[in-house]
């Protein structure tokens, strides 16, 4: 589609992730919008809109990577500031939700602060959110309406923005994930997808579905946060390529004792799927040494840094799904179709 086709579009970027703005802005074929954003030596952040908003339909990109307290408030201020320049409606594009996995109130006077998040997004004059694989399912409750899944939503008018609604939608990994298995892997009956934990067995299960593969899972016992200090194998893995699969890997210590603990219990190869690559920590040290033959990341996080440390680290570019989210949510048609498909595209343009 050319790029008269978008011409009401304008997409910015805050400074945690421009090389993924600039990759879906490729795909729109339309440019990067102009923003400058500064760092004076004060500390605050002063954001200036370098181009007419007015009456446009505005996506804003910034991810959770980085000064993560930073990129959250960049983005804050850039959606206050588009908003008081008239834009028609802002939505904001944040592959990994900042606070994520602070979604429950766990002991007593702890915080909630993915719910804080979602305040501060809409009280800065937000109307949507897209993000990717949110760390659990209730955070599509700290919403004022709730993150759609059906058509209904998805064909709200760009006229009801002045309303009081707000809407997310949460993409999934899956579709590129389970595209990838089929490219690299010669028979993906040879393969078992396996949860490192419990609760990430629903993702799991449903690429094990889709592939009509085998599951296992992973009980895993901590000491503390991020610390795993036994884990058990739940299903068999012998003579099989083991596929990990989880949203997010910080640490990398579950990931490492997983890959350990499945080639002691027959797998011939073990990879890791992984949607958020935050590596944090001994990550890459742990990684190079333990027995995953790949760890595959989406870029919804920027990892040159991290890839030229560690040569097992592969990425899969999710810039045409987010760019087709955009297309279907500005053009007003469903986006349920991207929760199981990957869009097709030729490379600049969709």
């Amino acid at each position: 589609m050319t790029s008269a086709a978008y011409a009401s579009i304008k997409l910015f970027t805050g400074s945690s992730h421009p090389e993924l703005a600039h990759l879906i802005a490729k795909r729109l074929n339309i440019p990067v919008a102009r923003a400058n954003i500064v760092q004076p030596p004060s500390g605050e952040t002063k954001v200036t809109i370098a181009e007419s908003v007015r009456d446009y339909d505005v996506y804003i990109l910034n991810t959770c990577a980085g000064a993560v307290n930073t990129s959250l408030l960049e983005l804050c201020i850039m959606i206050h500031a588009c908003k008081i320049a008239s834009a028609r409606r802002i939505t904001a594009i944040i592959p990994h939700f900042f606070y994520a996995r602070q979604d429950k109130k766990d002991k007593s006077r702890a915080p909630i602060t993915a719910k804080l998040v979602a305040n501060m997004l809409r009280e800065a004059g937000c109307d949507h959110v897209i993000t990717m694989d949110l760390h659990a399912s209730q955070i599509q409750g700290f919403f004022d309406v709730p993150v759609d899944k059906d058509n209904e939503a998805d064909r709200v008018s760009l006229g009801s923005s002045r309303t009081c609604l707000f809407l997310a939608h949460s993409l999934y990994s899956e579709p590129s994930m389970i595209h990838y298995i089929r490219e690299q892997f010669d028979d993906v009956r040879d393969c078992v997808i396996v949860s490192p934990d419990a609760g990430g067995a629903k993702r799991a299960t449903a690429i094990a579905d889709r592939l009509n593969v085998d599951f296992a899972l992973f009980h895993k016992e901590r000491k503390k946060a991020n610390e795993v200090s036994r884990m058990v194998l739940v299903g068999s893995v012998k003579g099989k390529i083991a596929i990990l699969v989880d949203d997010m890997a910080d640490t990398c210590g579950t990931l490492g004792l997983a890959a350990r603990n499945l080639l002691d219990s027959g797998a011939t190869r073990v990879f890791a799927f992984v949607t958020h690559g935050i590596l944090s920590g001994p990550a890459i040290k742990v990684i190079n040494e333990s027995g995953l033959e790949k760890l595959v990341v989406t870029n919804t996080m920027p990892l040159q840094d991290k890839m030229s440390q560690c040569p097992k680290i592969e990425q899969i570019d999710v810039s045409q799904v987010l760019a087709e989210t955009i297309r279907r949510s500005h053009f007003g048609e469903s986006v349920s179709y991207l929760f199981h498909e990957v869009p097709y595209s030729n490379g600049v343009g969709i």
